[in-house]
């Protein structure tokens, strides 16, 4: 199991839940953790859990670590890349990638791409 942190300037990083070796993601609430969502390691199909059918979010690359949301009836959008050790970066097209966040020991770039959709990108949007 990898523990996933929101990067914040300044002060210590935010644990944010974990993702399981099986691609399982997890929020860490107090009390149980609550399991959001999971990535199909062999795709890199990111899916966010719901009543139903689960939701389709985005991929990440296998091979590079990129990750992209899924737009639908259009061209999926590049959203950042997860490194080999684990830490996170945002795209920004006119300066260079934020550092957002990270994973603890990454298992693959699956693990770490489904931890950027699902954990530390919603954290991220619900700071600034």
């Amino acid at each position: 199991m990898s523990k996933v942190y929101l990067h914040r300037a300044g002060w210590p990083d935010k644990l944010l839940g974990s993702v399981k070796e099986n691609g399982d993601v997890y929020r860490s609430d107090p009390g149980l953790d609550d399991r959001i969502g999971r990535v199909e390691l062999d795709t890199g199909k990111v899916y966010e859990r719901k009543i139903g059918p689960d939701d389709y979010l985005g991929r990440v690359n296998l091979d590079n670590g990129k990750v992209y949301l899924h737009v639908p009836r259009g061209s999926d959008e590049y959203l950042g890349r997860v490194r080999e050790n684990g830490r996170m970066y945002m795209h920004d097209p006119l300066s260079p990638d934020d550092y957002i966040g990270n994973i603890s020991e990454p298992m693959t770039y699956t693990h770490g791409g489904a931890a950027f959709l699902l954990l530390v990108l919603p954290a991220k949007f619900e700071e600034d």
